[in-house]
């Protein structure tokens, strides 16, 4: 490999990118796809970088670097693109002095969010550049070429990735970092004070923008065509992103307009492109964007008949979708320009693909810190609006408790919601919020604060692990150290939510079964706002760290085969069969040894005393 090539992922690529285009200031909120962006980037020690507490906050100091002369980028998973809109959308008015990229990571198949969503349309409402890549070392030229565009435009720039660009590794070539001198601020009122008269002008000199946009795509070298060879040359495909890549592979000797800057999108050169093929075909992930936009204008032109609008695409999906254009006449190739035998060669023919991988089920780890809660909680039957991290999956068997999971900080609020509901109804059901600590920091804050002013009687659950755990372990102001592990004043919960106003705060370890029962009966009554906050450290931290874990073991003849220990949903906790005192065959519990992080809650819950810490049992 070439010196000046390196292995990176798309993710690491977009980095790289900012490196060489001269950031100065780059900012984010952690969330998968996007998170090692901001991972990487730490490593440029020319680049300020900040784990901000929520997008909306990373968004507007990377906004006001912009306006203050240098370069910016700001980094989010899709849904972070909605905490964000508020600025984003003012900031396409006031246009940007030095260049900002906004990073949208779209998550097609929803791995690990509570949607799919596609971000392309934002980029259309705030009247803004869009720029796709389809590999790593695209992301890398794209996030370059992103800041020309910001500052050459005097507007913001959302590079959107998806998951599969996110997170492959393609060979990307490196360039030097081009320092970008430091433009100064501008004191110019009517351009970025958006007043109504002066951003009555601003969304004039939008649209105007708007209009030099369009002409700038239709010649941008990311919008290419690609010719193709024999009878395929006819069908014609238009695709961006990881789309033209699964497109490419199925049906390499297409045609292909592949998009790069999508919006405004290239009509145009597409439709030229249109009277070279014999058909068609708009390959792309979730909603119809680019194809109903050539409808729109007058192409015929076809794409979501044959392709999912849900989930992500995959070269079977693609070839799939074309074979059911075939069979369905969507696609006429009758002609003999084309013939249906070629389309059907051995060497593109879809096989579906049988599976051999045996899913495994989302669950906390084990020892997670989490369970405690859930366990003990759930026997007073609340009703549990829960948030966004590894807690949600308490909704699953045998914890089976949580009722809700909108958004970022919705249980806070969620939960006052309802308790005010339950007013006009006969339910003595008790109301909690439950909600982690990275995320309460995040968006849950304001919401204590509207239960406090607004009077409600629910208890908040603060599930403090001490880090953001769901994103792989990124720091949070309430861990007291920044992205480079520098230390830094540390927010302190129950200091902040008494200074709030809650009068009830409680501080209990999730381990000690019989504490945390304790504080909830006390909690759960009382009629004012209360907060319990959980607090240990994530198991997967302890176990970088150390010491070394003494794991728990079953005493198979003490064991009663009560299975009181399942109902803890413990991974390192499986059943065997054993035989039993009476001679015949008795299912008892065992503890995986490798999996076992000696939590000991097992031991807690057994009512015979069976589960022992490993050295005590020999």
């Amino acid at each position: 490999m070439n010196s000046d090539n390196k292995l990176l992922s798309g993710n690491e690529a977009i980095a790289r990118g900012a490196y060489e285009a001269g950031v100065k200031v780059a900012t984010a909120y952690p969330g998968t796809p996007s998170t090692e962006i901001l991972e990487t980037i730490r490593q440029y020690k020319e680049v300020y970088c900040e784990w901000s507490v929520n997008e909306k906050v990373a968004t507007e100091v990377a906004q006001g670097a912009a306006i203050g002369g240098a370069r910016a980028l700001t980094a989010m998973k899709h849904v972070g693109v909605n905490v964000a809109m508020d600025p984003l959308s003012t900031f396409s008015y006031t246009g940007v002095n030095a260049g900002f990229v906004v990073v949208s990571a779209d998550e097609p198949g929803m791995h690990s969010s509570q949607n799919e969503q596609d971000n392309r349309y934002l980029a259309k409402f705030m009247l803004i550049p869009l720029l796709e890549p389809s590999d790593a070392d695209e992301a890398k030229r794209m996030t370059i070429e992103a800041f020309e565009i910001s500052e050459r435009f005097d507007t913001p720039v959302m590079l959107r990735t998806t998951t599969r660009v996110s997170h492959s590794k393609g060979i990307v070539s490196l360039g030097q970092r081009a320092e970008q001198p430091a433009r100064g601020f501008k004191h110019d009122p009517a351009k970025y004070v958006v007043i109504p008269v002066n951003a009555r002008l601003r969304r004039a000199a939008v649209l105007s923008r708007l209009e030099r946009l369009k002409e700038y795509s239709e010649r941008s070298d990311f919008n290419v065509v690609e010719p193709g060879r024999g009878p395929f040359r006819k069908i014609g495909i238009v695709a961006a992103g990881i789309a033209y890549q699964y497109a490419k592979e199925v049906i390499p000797d297409a045609s292909f307009f592949k998009v790069g800057l999508s919006n405004p999108l290239p009509v145009g050169r597409i439709a030229e492109f249109a009277k070279s093929v014999q058909v068609l075909i708009v390959v792309e992930e979730l909603e119809p964007f680019m194809q109903e936009q050539l409808l729109s204008a007058g192409l015929k032109v076809i794409g979501k008949e044959l392709f999912p609008r849900a989930g992500e695409l995959s070269p079977d999906a693609v070839l799939a979708g074309l074979y059911r254009g075939v069979e369905s006449g969507l696609i006429d190739l009758s002609s003999d320009k084309i013939n249906v035998a070629d389309f059907s060669a051995p060497d593109v023919r879809f096989t579906p693909k049988k599976a051999f991988t045996v899913p495994r089920p989302p669950t906390l780890c084990p020892g997670c810190p989490h369970r405690g809660i859930f366990y003990v909680l759930k026997k007073y039957k609340p009703i549990a609006m829960g948030d966004i991290g590894c807690y949600t999956l308490g909704v699953l068997p045998p914890l089976s408790l949580m009722d809700s999971c909108i958004c970022m900080g919705a249980s806070v609020t969620n939960a006052m919601g309802v308790g005010k509901a339950l007013q006009w109804t006969e339910s003595s059901e008790p109301v909690v919020g439950i909600i982690g600590d990275s995320t309460f920091v995040h968006s849950g804050i304001t919401g204590l604060v509207n239960i406090v002013y607004n009077k409600s009687n629910v208890t908040i659950f603060i599930l403090d692990n001490g880090t953001t755990a769901m994103t792989g372990g990124q720091q949070h102001p309430a861990t007291g150290r920044t992205i480079r592990d520098e230390p830094t004043s540390q927010l302190v919960l129950e200091r902040l939510c008494e200074a709030i106003g809650v009068n009830r705060v409680r501080v209990v370890d999730p381990y000690d079964l019989d504490a945390v029962d304790k504080v909830i009966s006390e909690e759960l009554p009382a009629d004012e706002p209360s907060v319990i906050i959980a607090r240990r450290e994530c198991v997967l931290d302890r176990l970088r760290k150390g010491p070394p874990v003494i794991p728990y073991i079953v005493n198979e003849q003490a064991c009663v085969g009560c299975r009181k220990c399942l109902e803890l949903g413990c991974p390192a906790i499986i059943t065997v069969t054993a035989p039993s005192k009476s001679g015949g065959e008795q299912t008892k519990a065992r503890i995986d040894q490798f999996l076992c992080t000696g939590c000991s809650i097992c031991a807690q819950v057994c009512p015979v005393g069976a589960i022992t810490v490993k050295k005590e049992a020999q």
